[in-house]
């Protein structure tokens, strides 16, 4: 016992134990479970019953709302994180200048993202851009005339969701920040000196020096954008509307397993989902190689 209590090995493997047996058993079984279901015909009252490719076939050949949910999807993916990193950019870049108070703006901007994506907060922006919300109380007041429901609507209805995304900026924006606070400021000064203005600057010092932090908060907001589903779930009431307009890719795969229980059928549409994630990671990684600017690499 002496001899195995002294013995480094053991103690490294009992302290990894918990981790390694909790991703063995929360992580890697059920990812595993996943697969091998989308492949079945499974309830959770029968037992599985093997299908092959059927699922599949059936999500491309056969189910129109599969394609309309990427159309969101894609559509919401590519309206909310450039959005979300343009303004995160943007007050990162105000905040850096600030010098009163700079704590209590940060925490200010970063409080919609630490509240996240709750219930709550839908709830409340369901109440902002509904028929008598604040933002028709707004345009009343300002002479416009208004009692469009903006989330009934199915022109703008997607268009609030975004909205709320682009609102939750704060993550990415003390990311900026951070990465703002590590430029020498003795570029500035040499740009300044040989009469670059401030938008050379911008474009020829700050974004090729945030590259790196770019491309962080890009893969991390696509990533997290593709993964949305309360706001989604909470505004549509679980349906997707109006005229399927807010079905995003998530809330229709959370439909078919736990309103239709076809959970092998959503295992499939999971499976998919993260072909695509990792497809559009991959993509970003490999242009990165174009426009990341690294100062170890002499570029």
């Amino acid at each position: 016992m002496k001899k195995l209590r002294d013995n480094e090995h053991i103690t490294g493997y009992v302290f990894t134990a918990p981790f390694v047996l909790g991703f063995l058993i929360f992580t890697l079984y059920p990812v595993l479970s996943s697969l091998y279901y989308s492949f079945t015909d499974y309830n959770l009252m029968e037992a599985p019953r093997w299908l092959g490719f059927d699922n599949y076939q059936r999500m491309f050949m056969d189910d129109e709302k599969v394609a309309k949910s990427f159309q969101v999807t894609f559509t919401y993916v590519l309206g909310s994180v450039p959005l979300r990193l343009i303004f995160a950019l943007f007050v990162a870049m105000v905040l850096n200048t600030a010098t009163r108070a700079v704590g209590l703006y940060r925490s200010a901007f970063y409080l919609p993202s630490l509240i996240g994506g709750s219930v709550a907060v839908s709830i409340m922006w369901q109440q902002i851009f509904g028929d008598q919300g604040l933002v028709n109380s707004f345009l009343t007041l300002i002479g416009i005339p208004s009692s469009t429901s903006w989330i009934g609507n199915p022109s703008t209805a997607l268009w609030t969701l975004i909205a709320l995304s682009t609102w939750q900026f704060g993550s990415s924006m003390i990311i900026f920040l951070a990465g703002l606070k590590n430029i020498p400021k003795d570029y500035y000064e040499a740009a300044s000196v040989d009469g670059a203005n401030a938008v050379r600057r911008f474009f020829h010092i700050t974004l090729p020096m945030l590259s790196p932090i770019i491309l962080f908060n890009l893969t991390l907001q696509t990533i997290s954008a593709f993964m949305t589903f309360t706001p989604a779930y909470i505004i549509s009431r679980g349906e997707g509307g109006p005229l399927d307009q807010t079905l995003l890719y998530s809330l229709y795969l959370y439909r078919k397993a736990f309103s239709h229980f076809e959970m092998g059928y959503a295992s499939a549409l999971a499976w998919i989902m993260l072909l695509i994630v990792g497809a559009l990671t991959l993509l970003i990684f490999k242009s990165s190689t174009r426009w990341v600017h690294y100062e170890t690499k002499g570029d």
